[in-house]
């Protein structure tokens, strides 16, 4: 065995624990001379090396570093293989060549606030917590909130003012609405649009209620391009007004939004009333 299987887990375990983003890194390949053996592992953080090792001094150094960089880039995940010379790339007097593999695991875990714990989010909720995410729900209702599964993926805040957890939520949050109405919702959307510029917000209702909701937000003074990157209704134009078939529509446009900002940072909401379907009322409060 090429590293201590058994303290290597056990590190393994408590990065996981901890929620912490990390990098596996494996000696996969060696050519001439080199400080470590094939099959060499390392585990590393954004604090440094966690255990294990692939050669210690500047190689090790320069894995740190690189699975450092990488780690820090919030939208990098999967697999990267990289050689090194050890003389021309690491500045080693030894002529060997490396290939290391980097395992990115846990990073970026997709932060999702869900406002209200209605029959959607009931639906919703057990979906989103199969995905690589980090949930959390937030209402009123103590008996609606302990209906939701126990995940450690998944928070349940119960709060008599929603508009001040906003505040509470990390850089980067995607930001769902579907508390029990207009009069509950509106805060909260008018707390997200004032004080943050989010990937993604988006409100349970129909194409009347998004009618609404830009008019108080005007009202409000809310800017129009802020008011014009929320997604009202919801979801995209599938399934009925069933909970379960509302939350696959709803679960299936956060993923179509995740994989187009992957892909253009850039990409802006599409609006309160560009979501919508000629005669087809989607996601009717009467279902929350």
């Amino acid at each position: 065995m090429s590293f201590d299987v058994v303290q290597f887990s056990r590190v393994l375990s408590d990065v996981v624990h901890r929620r912490c983003p990390f990098a596996i890194v494996t000696l996969v390949e060696i050519r001439g001379s080199a400080p470590q053996i094939v099959g060499a592992r390392a585990i590393i953080t954004s604090d440094g090396l966690e255990a294990g090792t692939v050669g210690g001094g500047r190689m090790e150094a320069a894995a740190i570093r690189h699975a450092q960089q990488c780690l820090a880039d919030a939208q990098r995940s999967g697999s990267e293989l990289v050689t090194w010379n050890l003389q021309t790339d690491i500045g080693m007097t030894c002529g060997g060549e490396v290939r290391l593999l980097f395992d990115f695991c846990g990073t970026a875990a997709w932060p999702l606030a869900v406002y209200g714990a209605g029959h959607i989010a009931q639906a919703l909720v057990p979906l989103l917590l199969q995905l690589h995410c980090q949930v959390t729900c937030i209402d009123s209702r103590a008996d609606w909130l302990e209906r939701l599964p126990d995940d450690p993926k998944l928070t349940k805040i119960r709060s008599d003012d929603l508009p001040s957890t906003v505040s509470q939520r990390p850089p980067g949050t995607w930001f769902l609405l579907m508390t029990q109405g207009h009069a509950t919702d509106l805060p909260v959307l008018a707390e997200i649009l004032r004080s943050r510029v989010a990937p993604y917000v988006g409100v349970i209702g129909s194409r009347q209620k998004a009618k609404v909701l830009r008019r108080d937000l005007q009202q409000q003074g809310i800017p129009m391009e802020r008011i014009d990157a929320v997604f009202c209704p919801m979801g995209l134009a599938l399934g009925n007004n069933t909970p379960p078939e509302i939350a696959i529509s709803v679960a299936a446009q956060l993923l179509q939004r995740r994989d187009e900002r992957d892909r253009s940072p850039a990409a802006a909401g599409s609006g309160l009333t560009a979501n919508t379907v000629p005669g087809k009322l989607m996601k009717n409060a009467t279902v929350r």
